[in-house]
């Protein structure tokens, strides 16, 4: 909810993990996607922590789970209102936390009713004992922990799920104390670096909203020009506004949404009658190769300034090798193309960018580059004697008592029918990263994952006839892709999971760009598909 996680950053910082009685994963496949969480979470459980794993799949940490609440796909909201409810029938929550520390909790506490054991296992797929077993492990615990990722994030219910998730914590007074939190897992290093600059269309850096006078007043005269009061586009706007003609220039920095966005074929419809496109990347991505011109630039080790990691934690990024070519430093390229569209900058160096940010968000305040050579600091830092902030939230909430929200459960956007009878859900692997780009160009991760597959259940396997590496069609309404059958016993029947990674057999052929209403965020989580066995072929070939 806005009220907790204005930053969507974690409120408690990794190492609080070893601490906690009670992890609760969400939409997260923690020891493939983010492994050294992962590592600490079995630190803990080694130390008695329990484990509950809500996720379609079973992915590796459900080994290590007390309880695995194997919900399908875009079920959440059902799935986390029903372990509110168990908590309140059973007297569970936190009732002196709920007084004096929110409001609005007798409309919530309505608006959970209906969501009994037996209704959210009719939605969900999950057994009500194991809804039980689960709301009785959280509601029990004082130090516990929430983790979630974009399976939480990635849905047309992505907005509610994490108002469903911050009701929890609320309920039970799990936040705002050691050991207890809201921890959003970042799927990049510097993402919440970037979140945090300002990187975003509605907000300036410090999430300081653009529509607020006082606040576009302070950065108009600390940037000495007259800025908009209204939010710009998201990412997934402007696809839609470059297919409707109204967006005609883009500029793609580090990004590679030929890849990485939904429904790939109106993403490349919308960049292709762009008048211009210009791309930024240290390799020649799929995006890059649609460019009308490519900037070429410096990867992390060629570069200096910060990132700010998934803890909120400022870390000292210093240079230790030349850029290669004619790349150059981000910083230099933006100076640069500011300088040749009529606004100079004056920054001569990383060191003076972050110092203004520090003058314009309090957060950062107490942190300089001489601190940051003794090592990371985590923000909220305000003075230069401050330690940094190991969690949230611990003298209250910065806007006040936050309210619960009444969330109510809708399905997918897209559901199976007749003609698409399986749900499709989409995510990492281990040994690959993201759109491949980087990863996909290393031999050894190439020799051992380099080739797309779909997983899908043994029974599915049997109803559709299929054998394990038979090379099959995945199609949806929006296109199709061929690639060989992982069959597994991780997989849930009528479920089927794609990794994202590979372009051969892009997964977001097929993926939905249905938006949540708020955040403008995909559903790149569900959508209905159907399989078909090809004829038996040679191995595809590997890599780019």
């Amino acid at each position: 909810m806005a009220t907790i996680f204005g930053s969507g950053a974690m409120t408690n910082s990794i190492r609080e993990i070893e601490g906690m009685e009670v992890i609760f994963v969400i939409g997260s496949n923690t020891k493939e996607t983010h492994p050294v969480v992962a590592n600490r979470m079995l630190k803990a459980i080694r130390g008695g922590a329990k484990l509950i794993v809500a996720d379609p799949r079973r992915v590796p940490m459900t080994r290590f789970a007390e309880v695995h609440l194997q919900l399908r796909p875009g079920t959440d909201v059902a799935l986390l209102n029903g372990m509110a409810r168990v908590i309140l029938k059973e007297g569970l929550q936190n009732q002196h936390f709920i007084a004096e520390r929110t409001q609005g909790f007798q409309d919530w506490c309505r608006s959970v009713e209906e969501f009994t054991p037996q209704y959210v296992e009719k939605i969900t797929g999950v057994p009500r004992q194991d809804l039980l077993r689960a709301a009785r492990l959280y509601g029990s615990s004082r130090r516990a922990g929430i983790f979630y990722t974009m399976g939480i994030t990635q849905h047309t219910s992505g907005t509610d799920n994490v108002n469903a998730i911050a009701n929890l914590a609320l309920l039970t007074g799990n936040i705002g104390t050691p050991h207890a939190g809201i921890n959003p897992l970042r799927g990049q290093n510097n993402v919440q670096g970037a979140c945090d600059a300002g990187c975003l269309p509605n907000v300036y850096p410090g999430y300081q909203r653009v529509e607020v006078p006082q606040v576009r007043e302070k950065f108009s005269r600390a940037w000495g020009v007259e800025l908009p009061g209204r939010p710009g586009l998201t990412s997934t706007e402007m696809i839609e506004a470059a297919l409707e003609g109204h967006l005609r220039g883009m500029y793609v920095m580090g990004e590679n949404p030929v890849l990485t966005d939904p429904y790939q074929g109106k993403t490349l419809k919308a960049l292709k009658q762009l008048d211009f496109l210009l791309v930024q990347d240290i390799f020649l991505t799929e995006t890059a190769e649609l460019a009308h011109v490519v900037l070429p630039a410096a990867c992390f080790a060629e570069k200096e300034g910060t990132f700010i990691n998934t803890e909120r934690k400022v870390q000292l990024l210093q240079k230790a090798v030349e850029p290669p070519g004619q790349a150059r430093q981000d910083l230099w390229i933006l100076q640069e193309l500011s300088r040749l569209l009529g606004y100079p900058m004056h920054y001569g160096s990383a060191e003076e960018v972050f110092e203004e940010l520090g003058s314009l968000w309090p957060a950062l305040a107490g942190i300089s580059y001489s601190r940051l050579r003794q090592g990371g600091i985590q923000w909220p830092c305000p003075t230069r004697e401050h330690p940094g902030t190991e969690y949230l939230y611990r003298s209250g909430f910065p806007r006040g008592k936050p309210s619960f929200t009444v969330v109510n459960w809708n399905p997918p956007a897209e559901l199976p029918d007749e003609d698409y009878p399986l749900l499709l859900t989409t995510g990492r692997n281990l040994f690959q990263y993201h759109g491949g780009s980087m990863t996909r160009r290393v031999a050894p991760i190439e020799a051992h994952a380099g080739e797309p597959y779909v997983e899908l259940s043994p029974e599915d396997a049997q109803a559709l006839g299929l054998r394990q590496g038979q090379v099959v069609r995945v199609s949806s309404r929006r296109g199709s892709v061929e690639l060989r059958a992982r069959i597994s016993r991780g997989a849930q029947k009528g479920v089927v999971f794609l990794p994202m990674h590979y372009r051969e057999a892009c997964v977001n052929v097929l993926t939905n760009d249905a938006l949540d209403a708020y955040a403008k965020t995909p559903e790149l989580k569900a959508c209905a598909v159907r399989i078909e066995a090809l004829p038996q072929r040679g191995r595809r070939r590997r890599g780019k």
